[in-house]
């Protein structure tokens, strides 16, 4: 029936595929989703043995967490039976998928529970992380940086999770990954999902014994987790295929298997999903002979625990059957629990649930390898509008050789540079800088009288006598043209001390601009003219990015006293190549973009036939 999908090792036609499962229901002190005696009042010894997993002299509730959120509030065995006896009701953070979210109200918990999270969690070896990485992101004026995390959920067969996944295969393998982009003002994000069996160069990786594998030129994605063959999986070789394969240096890592995922399913009590045609105990298990009897209803439903596994790991039966349809409903469905987390709101009752059952299947990479440091980040999280969390996939298309995926190269690079540049996939400046405060209409900041002959502050004290709003407002994008040193960093600073707000800086696609140009975008024409005030001799035209963007030329190098290499005949070197203005992206990916406020029926599949 559901749950036994009898797949094989999955490296490409059919690797079950989704976020993770479950885990809630009795069994030894300290497993996950077993009782947790409740420390009796007053004592040290009982909170170390509870804090343990060891027996104690109080008695447990029927639900761990429950009962631990009554000897937190210090009420005893009768607070205890009473917070046991309390409905479970929907709760939840940010996104599900995400055990920062879920502890992000935890401060206010007894020690005991603390502890009881914090063993929960575990981490993977941080010398396992390549040690050629790309750049950490740079922080803002204002001191902000967006923050990148690696979601994977993990189809391993260990433990308890063969008993909701089906099969028993060994090792695991990455059913579900989604790199989550975190804007730096840290209101907008978008999760691009990474096909599993998209073929990519995997870098050498740590194994099992400490050895290091060779890497290969072009294997499926999935293989990356199960490098090793371990049953825990090897996050760590993920997380170094992704930044191989974007250049985007990734911050944090998190895993959840099966196990953890039907247990935070249970912990809100379901998740509103909705389905095109009705699932069928074949399309779970095609080694059945029969059809046999509908396990998922067409149209809207709540599922939770084992059906809402079979939900997001569901190929056949639906569109074409293929992992790009599934990814999609694994969008729709994280969509989904953030929504309900958002509308439902968050209260220990119901949180501590959900933080045991998310933190009893994760494992983590060292830089959240406790209960406060995911504290912190889901805070961090916190302001992330419904709206203004978006999914896409990365671009692909179909192998002609075999049933794989190739990712398209070109359109992929676009949305790395998108993402490197901290703008949305809607062309919206993220970077976080906050606006200072307005100057006074009659009297222009002290910028001005202090460096009044430079174009700058020229342009500055015009804009400050004038009715506009504050030149900190508008955002620009920098880069040099001209192969002369240090010419955007000196336009930076140019725009900053006319109190612009200068964002990316870096090389142009080449350097062989005479003039420099002002590039804008639609509705940015008046903004890009304040902006040449400041490179006297501009040329200001259309661009094809949002927002304003200054490419700097040889005319700005001369006029700051800059030689141009190369000037006695000698070529100039080029050195490396820094992310260009943004090209646009393609449009079908913008299209095909789900909001998590989109309705939870829309754009669930793709494809079609079953």
């Amino acid at each position: 029936m559901s749950g036994q999908w009898g797949e094989g090792p999955a490296r490409g036609d059919d690797a079950p595929g989704a976020l993770t499962a479950d885990g809630a229901g009795g069994g030894a002190p300290g497993a996950p989703g077993a009782p947790v005696p409740g420390p009796r009042p007053g004592g040290r010894a009982e909170a170390r043995r509870a804090a343990q997993g060891k027996p104690g002299q109080a008695k447990a509730g029927p639900d761990r967490a429950q009962a631990g959120t009554a000897a937190a509030g210090g009420g005893g065995r009768a607070a205890a039976r009473a917070a046991a006896r309390k409905p479970k009701r929907d709760v939840k953070k940010i996104v599900a998928w995400s055990a920062a979210g879920v502890l992000v109200l935890l401060a206010g918990a007894g020690g005991l529970i603390y502890y009881q999270l914090n063993g929960n969690i575990k981490s993977f070896d941080a010398d396992a992380i390549a040690k050629d990485r790309p750049p950490e992101a740079q922080a803002d004026a204002d001191g902000n940086k967006p923050v990148n995390l690696l979601l994977i959920g993990s189809d391993s067969r260990g433990k308890n999770n063969s008993d909701l996944g089906g099969g028993e295969d060994g090792g695991a393998r990455s059913d579900t990954t989604i790199l989550l982009h975190v804007y730096a003002d840290h209101k907008h994000a978008v999760g691009i999902s990474i096909p599993r069996n998209a073929m990519v160069a995997i870098p050498s990786c740590k194994l099992p014994n400490g050895k290091w594998s060779k890497g290969t030129n072009s294997d499926l994605f999935n293989a990356a987790f199960s490098t090793g063959g371990s049953d825990d999986g090897n996050p760590a070789c993920t997380q170094n295929t992704v930044e191989k394969l974007t250049g985007i240096r990734v911050d944090h890592t998190m895993v959840v298997d099966f196990q953890g995922f039907a247990a935070m399913t249970k912990a809100v009590d379901g998740v509103d999903v909705c389905l095109p045609e009705d699932i069928y105990e074949k399309d779970l298990n095609e080694k059945l002979n029969a059809k046999g009897a509908v396990v998922l209803k067409k149209g809207p439903q709540k599922v939770e625990g084992q059906q809402a596994l079979d939900y997001v790991r569901l190929r056949h039966g639906i569109g074409d059957g293929s992992d790009i349809g599934r990814m999609k409903r694994q969008q729709a469905f994280i969509s989904s629990l953030a929504s309900k987390i958002k509308k439902q709101g968050l209260n220990p009752t119901t949180l501590l649930p959900l933080a045991n059952a998310a933190t009893s299947s994760l494992t983590v990479d060292p830089g959240l390898d406790s209960a406060d440091k995911l504290m912190s980040f889901g805070l961090s999280l916190r302001n992330i509008d419904l709206h203004d969390l978006k999914f896409v996939t990365l671009p692909w298309r179909y192998r002609t050789v075999d049933p794989n995926i190739d990712i398209v190269q070109a359109d992929a690079k676009k949305l790395w540079d998108t993402l490197k540049a901290d703008q949305t996939i809607d062309g919206q400046n993220a970077t976080g800088e906050q606006p200072a405060e307005a100057p006074s209409p009659t009297a222009p900041p002290a910028v001005a009288a202090t460096t009044a002959t430079t174009p700058a502050a020229a342009a500055h004290a015009a804009a400050a006598g004038s009715p506009l709003a504050d030149t900190r407002n508008i955002k620009v994008s920098v880069y040099t043209g001209t192969s002369a040193t240090g010419m955007a960093g000196k336009a930076a600073e140019q725009l900053k001390a006319a109190k612009f707000t200068a964002t990316a800086v870096g090389r142009a696609d080449n350097l062989k601009y005479t003039t420099t140009m002002v590039q804008y975008g639609s509705g940015q024409k008046a903004n890009a003219e304040k902006v040449a005030a400041v490179f006297p001799g501009a040329v200001v035209e259309p661009g094809t990015s949002a927002g304003v963007t200054v490419i700097v030329g040889k005319d700005f190098a001369a006029a700051n006293g800059a030689t141009t290499p190369g000037a006695s005949g000698s070529a100039p070197s080029a050195g490396p190549s820094a992310p260009a203005v943004p090209q646009p992206l393609p449009s079908s990916l913008v299209a095909d973009a789900r909001s998590a406020d989109d309705n939870i029926c829309d754009n669930t599949t793709y494809g079609s036939g079953g």
